[in-house]
């Protein structure tokens, strides 16, 4: 499996990854055809070796013709929707995308679909996103990890006015991943840079268990005491590495006036939002009173998203959080035919060695309502593929 670490010396922008991505091999060209199936024509994508201190660096310009107007939500989700960038590159930019408008829009008191945006809605945060999510598509990076980000101070001149720095919707994006302050006047963390590694980052900390196999720098644009550098490190799973560690957070409240009805819709809504995890446990509340334990695990960067659908979905007052620690053996999934039509399978590894088949409950369950087998029937015949597939993948 190819991991990818971003190390945030001097924070991350948008044109630092992908300065970043280019330096540690992707294929300059290759990005530009890719970024043609975006059907702009207002802007040229500008690449030049630079020096950082005494460490040289690609530097990546996003040049935009004059009177380019802002674009809304709708006219972003409209230019990624009508592309012809692969699906996953889609969603993931509009994931981004609708994450970032969002807490732009709170910010300003306004609605997503109403804000006027300016930077975000630029073709060049456009470029930004979808360029980065190409560039680790076409390197074949699967899993991305991040350092702990560095904040500077001071003020930042943009279309809104003078903001505080970090920026509002920067800190709002970094709910749930660790910081550092850093003694230096400017802004290290831009909004987009932020948007985009919260969206793709799995864990944030010290280097993953990994062999390395490439280094790139990608250039920021300020004078820093300090190399103004986003470094990033590809390279692969450790062939011995155990079951891997992340970082996650558990959410918990306790409801005893709840109509059981609305749970089912409650668990849908954070599942669909991204939660690892929803269980339900029932308890003895005080005075006696019947009550469910509502858990819900998820990745720091949802915290903020999962938080509001329970406040909003359930009849709690207060909701608990831990910061825990989770173990997870490398998971793929493989597809294998069965006499009724095809399954995936999870297939879990433990450094090199599988441990675990498992299909996929909602591919068995579709095959049996289509084909009128039970789906005990089903179940079996994709576990009888599975073993057949690992026997021929040992």
């Amino acid at each position: 499996m190819k991991l990818a670490y971003f190390d945030c010396i001097a924070g991350i922008s948008g044109d630092m990854i992908l300065g970043a991505l280019i330096n540690v091999g992707l294929d300059v060209e290759e990005l530009r055809e890719a970024l043609r199936g975006l059907h702009l024509s207002e802007y040229e994508l500008k690449v030049s070796r630079v020096t950082r201190g005494v460490i040289e660096a690609t530097d990546v310009q996003v040049q935009v013709s004059e009177n380019v107007a802002a674009r809304k939500l709708s006219d972003i989700e409209a230019v990624i929707e009508e592309s012809e960038l692969p699906d996953d590159v889609k969603r993931g930019s509009l994931a981004i995308f609708r994450r970032l408008v969002g807490v732009e829009a709170a910010i300003h008191g306004t609605k997503p679909e109403d804000a006027h945006l300016h930077e975000v809605g630029g073709t060049d945060a456009i470029v930004d996103v979808v360029g980065s999510l190409l560039g680790l598509n076409l390197l074949g990076v699967e899993k991305v990890y991040a350092s702990r980000l560095p904040l500077g101070h001071g003020f930042v001149h943009c279309a809104h006015g003078l903001l505080p720095v970090p920026a509002p919707a920067t800190l709002e994006l970094l709910r749930g991943v660790p910081v550092v302050q850093r003694d230096v006047e400017g802004e290290l963390v831009t909004p987009t840079g932020a948007a985009i590694l919260t969206g793709l980052a799995e864990e944030y900390g010290p280097f993953p268990e990994m062999v390395m196999q490439s280094v790139g720098y990608g250039a920021g644009k300020s004078d820093f005491p300090f190399p103004n550098l986003l470094r990033v490190v590809v390279g692969t799973a450790h062939p011995q590495a155990s079951a891997q560690t992340e970082t996650v957070v558990l959410l918990e409240t306790n409801l005893d006036d709840m109509n059981p009805e609305l749970y089912d819709h409650v668990m849908d809504a954070l599942f669909e939002a991204g939660a690892l995890d929803v269980t339900l446990h029932p308890f003895q509340g005080k005075k006696n009173r019947p009550g469910i334990l509502l858990s819900a695990l998820c990745q720091p960067r949802l915290e903020q998203e999962l938080t509001s659908i329970i406040f909003a979905e359930t009849t709690t007052l207060g909701i608990r959080r831990l910061t825990l620690e989770r173990r997870c053996l490398d998971r793929e999934t493989v597809n294998v035919d069965t006499p009724y039509g095809p399954v995936r399978i999870k297939v879990a590894r433990l450094g090199q060695r599988i441990v675990n088949l498992s299909p996929e409950h909602e591919d068995c369950r579709r095959l049996a309502l289509e084909t009128g087998e039970p789906l005990k029937e089903v179940y079996a015949a994709a576990q009888a593929a599975a073993g057949n597939w690992r026997e021929s993948h040992r």
